[in-house]
């Protein structure tokens, strides 16, 4: 039933992992991870490589390739259980490939591995997962608006999100947040971002590290008053995050997101309204004045 589950999961987004996997960024990380299996299966290139298979098959894999495989694919499967999204499950798939080819790569020439490392190493630094751009009702903060706007009206509740676009755990991140804020966005309940990877002194000043191996981002902060109640994933005495899922179950359980906004409605109900959503032409001049827009909605 454990692996029954994924699978059934898996089917159901079939559609939607179809359409990212005509996305560049997925087509090129495709290819690369069957660069190996390719290789080894490709008739006139397979020929001349070397193997340790007893009946000297350069085509087919041999038995320390496939320990190899089974086991990265068994470390694929543990960092599965934790994904929360189909584009975490998809890139926890396509990071361990890579590594696998690296590794029987330089196990079959080192010339090899280097070559698939570097092209590894282009690829990390020129080419980033496709970023989030569907619906959502969520203000962005620069750090020069963030204060003034969490003290602006103290009736006002901030979920806020603490990011880095660098990090693949905020980009798997970004579509359940904004799924957050469509459902839950309304006067008094209002969601925002700041990006600390961009804005240093915001992370100083709310001790929300951006340092990789904190292991922070995303953080959560909640904001009643213009003062933070709470966080997760919660920070211990050496500055290091406790580990926290972040799915929408554990966050509106945590967060109290339905008593939250049960609350905010009958303060004033007739605030309780989700806010209008920009048009195109305000997009562009948002853009064209290098801003980041209040709120964004898939056309």
């Amino acid at each position: 039933m454990a692996l029954l589950t994924p699978l059934f999961a898996f089917l159901y987004h079939l559609p939607q992992v179809y359409k990212w996997l005509l996305k560049p960024y997925y087509v090129a990380s495709l290819f690369m991870s069957l660069a190996f299996l390719a290789a080894r299966k490709t008739p006139g290139i397979c020929d001349h490589l070397s193997t340790q298979r007893e009946d000297g098959n350069p085509c087919d894999f041999d038995w320390r390739e496939v320990e190899i495989l089974m086991f990265l694919s068994a470390i694929v499967m543990m960092k599965n259980r934790r994904a929360i999204t189909v584009e975490q499950h998809v890139g926890n798939i396509i990071l361990f490939s890579k590594v696998a080819n690296v590794i029987l790569f330089f196990r079959l020439d080192i010339r090899m591995g280097l070559l698939y490392l570097t092209l590894c190493i282009v690829f990390l630094m020129t080419c980033k997962p496709p970023l989030y751009m569907g619906p959502e009702y969520i203000k962005y903060f620069s750090d020069k608006t963030i204060d003034d706007e969490l003290q602006r009206d103290g009736r006002v509740t901030w979920v806020v999100e603490f990011f880095a676009n660098w990090s693949p755990e905020c980009q798997s991140f970004a579509s359940v947040f904004a799924d957050l804020s469509l459902k839950y966005s309304c006067a008094g309940l209002k969601f925002g971002k700041v990006d600390i990877g961009r804005y240093g002194e915001v992370s100083k000043k709310y001790k929300v590290s951006a340092s990789p191996l904190s292991k922070q981002l995303p953080s959560l902060l909640l904001f009643q008053g213009g003062h933070e109640v709470m966080r997760r994933p919660q920070v211990d005495k050496r500055g290091r995050a406790v580990s926290w899922t972040f799915t929408e179950e554990n966050i509106i359980r945590e967060f109290n997101l339905n008593e939250l906004y049960q609350k905010s409605k009958k303060l004033n109900k007739s605030r309780c309204e989700f806010p209008p959503v920009p048009e195109e032409a305000e997009l562009e001049q948002h853009s064209a004045q290098g801003e980041e827009p209040e709120s964004k909605k898939d056309k």
